[in-house]
């Protein structure tokens, strides 16, 4: 199916998104990398005989890499530019990770680099930011870069998910990338709640379930009675702004909103459409695109923020195909 096999390396790999997107689009993995222990283990779980090195990334040593890798990618993490300007954003040591990122790049030259982040990136401080940032990945000029925001739903994701993806291309290559197109069918809740292999999952309290048999798919706690309503946001009631993630029931008929790193946060709520419940560890995958048969490794926490953390592997897919497109062509 993929004749040419092209290779990749990823950093902050996380609990294996992107990279299950991107091997189902035919990439092969050099090395994955991430510091935390569940997510390796997950990675060596689910990715047989592949290098899985559990660290820091700014530990990796990658000289033997250089002229085999056709795509460096990862989610580094931007926190730190994204709540400060450049400066603090270069001290934070978070902010080391993407200085440490450019270094990858300029020490194996991989004829593509990716990394995927959240949406705000791009709008943080009028734009500035998301600039520094790509003059400090392409600090040599030896690459042309473009970054996108995509939102999952419209790559076969029954969720809504939008996440800025940066592309930068080697022009010693010639290589000419397009952003993929969008489907023209889109996946609901209907379409994967359903058949659901069965696991672990978060509880709500019986005052909440109470209050979620109130809330019809699609409501929230602008559904309860009023009486209901203040004696549960308490003070923020009266406080303004939309508030709409509070105690948010699913609906059957659209997809999931962003699914975050636990179910039941009050903040948070993502609750069952049709039950008085948190989504399952196995309905979270499901709304990520994650084979049934891939496996989570850790805690029943753990296992939700290695899923609320990953790149739906459909969009992941979407994306890896369109790169492997660019290099064959």
């Amino acid at each position: 199916m993929h004749p040419t096999k092209y290779t990749f390396i990823e950093v902050c790999a996380g609990g294996g998104g992107l990279s299950s997107g991107l091997i189902k689009a035919g990439f092969t993995p050099l090395l994955l990398n991430d510091n935390n222990k569940d997510c390796c283990r997950t990675l060596k779980k689910n990715h047989n005989n592949v290098n899985v090195i559990c660290s820091s990334m700014d530990q990796l040593q990658l000289t033997e890499y250089i002229g085999r890798v056709d795509l460096l990618a990862g989610g580094v993490p931007c926190q730190s530019f994204s709540q400060a300007g450049l400066r603090k954003g270069l001290d934070d040591p978070r902010g080391q990770l993407m200085v440490c990122f450019a270094n990858m790049i300029h020490t194996i030259k991989p004829k593509i680099f990716m990394i995927e982040n959240v949406k705000g990136l791009i709008t943080h401080n009028s734009g500035d930011t998301i600039q520094t940032i790509i003059t400090l990945l392409n600090k040599e000029n030896l690459y042309d870069v473009t970054y996108k925001v995509l939102n999952a739903f419209d790559y076969n994701v029954p969720q809504k998910r939008e996440r800025v993806f940066i592309i930068g291309l080697l022009k010693t290559k010639n290589i000419t990338f397009t952003y993929p197109e969008k489907s023209t069918h889109h996946v609901l809740l209907k379409d994967v709640l359903q058949n659901v292999p069965t696991s672990d999952g978060a509880k709500y309290n019986t005052t909440k379930i109470n209050l979620f048999k109130l809330i019809p798919q699609g409501g929230c706690w602008v559904n309860l009675p009023e009486d209901k309503q203040r004696e549960y946001l308490g003070n923020s009631y009266s406080s303004g702004g939309g508030k709409r993630g509070i105690l948010y029931r699913l609906s059957m008929e659209k997809p999931s909103l962003t699914l975050l790193c636990t179910p039941s946060q009050k903040q948070t709520e993502r609750c069952h459409p049709l039950e008085d419940r948190p989504l399952t560890i196995r309905e979270y995958a499901r709304i990520q695109t994650f084979d049934d048969t891939y496996e989570f490794i850790g805690s029943m926490a753990s296992q939700y923020k290695q899923i609320g953390n990953a790149v739906p592997v459909k969009l992941a897919l979407c994306v890896g195909r369109s790169l492997y497109d660019a290099l064959n062509r």
